[in-house]
């Protein structure tokens, strides 16, 4: 099991921002997790979704939560390749299946009276600045070839975040693709440099997945950002994760 420890900060000479730099919890929520195959089961992962974030609104958390494509981006991508193969363009049809699941993410969060940021985002400067403003702020993709793991972790750095969670559809980094290998063995803790060993950190096609982007692995080494991979089908995952409790997934430690 890992566990997220406090990381020391610089003393900000304006106590509020440093206040929130304290607090913000940066997630990338896989957008496989918003499968339409499980209605019952997904109306149940919405529901302890905003509990989570009700509960961390109520602590005085900030929440920067990135959604990804998943279904809609993969079947938009599909579509789109019958009359274009252009990877740019493929790009900013799965960035605008991102900003449908963070739309419809927000509006959910707005229903129940969060203090949610009521645009989605284009850039994780914005997405930071909106922190300082609100508790939660929801956003999708950003530029092409940068997948919603990287824009997590760019966020996370923009606003000061002690680390960034990726919660996915697996529950851990394995030692080799666990879809092909039935041997693939979970990992509980390594370092960034054995993850980029794993993921290398050349971008990914549109379309393609990684069980962490490459992108992100080269930005967190960049800004010696502490990651987690957990199975974020379970929130009591990723709720451990951010109260800096043991959680089942792998830690990925700076060094």
């Amino acid at each position: 099991m890992g566990t997220f420890k406090p990381s020391a900060k610089k003393a900000s000479s304006m106590a509020d921002i440093h206040a929130v730099l304290m607090t913000t919890h940066i997630v990338a929520l896989g957008g496989s997790l918003l499968r339409p195959e499980e209605a019952e089961q997904r109306s149940q992962w919405f529901g302890q979704l905003r509990q989570l974030a009700v509960h961390l609104e109520g602590n005085g958390r900030r929440l920067g939560i990135v959604v990804g494509g998943g279904y809609p981006a993969s079947e938009g991508i599909t579509l789109a390749r019958s009359s274009f193969h252009d990877s740019y363009r493929l790009d900013l049809v799965g960035i605008a299946a991102t900003r449908l699941n963070a739309t419809i993410l927000q509006q959910s969060l707005l229903d129940i009276g969060c203090n949610v940021c009521p645009s989605i985002p284009h850039s994780t400067d914005e997405a930071a600045e909106l922190l300082l403003e609100h508790n939660i702020v929801v956003m999708g993709g950003t530029t092409p070839g940068h997948t919603t793991d990287a824009v997590a972790v760019a966020l996370a750095r923009d606003s000061g975040a002690p680390h960034c969670v990726i919660a996915t559809n697996v529950s851990h980094v394995h030692d080799s693709d666990p879809r092909t290998n039935s041997d693939a063995n979970p990992i509980e803790d390594m370092t960034l440099a054995e993850l980029a060993k794993i993921t290398g950190t050349e971008a990914l096609g549109p379309g393609e997945s990684a069980v962490v982007d490459p992108i992100a692995v080269k930005w967190a080494i960049n800004s010696n950002m502490k990651l987690a991979v957990l199975d974020g089908r379970d929130l009591t995952l990723l709720e451990d994760a951010f109260e800096g409790r043991p959680f089942v997934g792998t830690l990925i430690r700076t060094e």
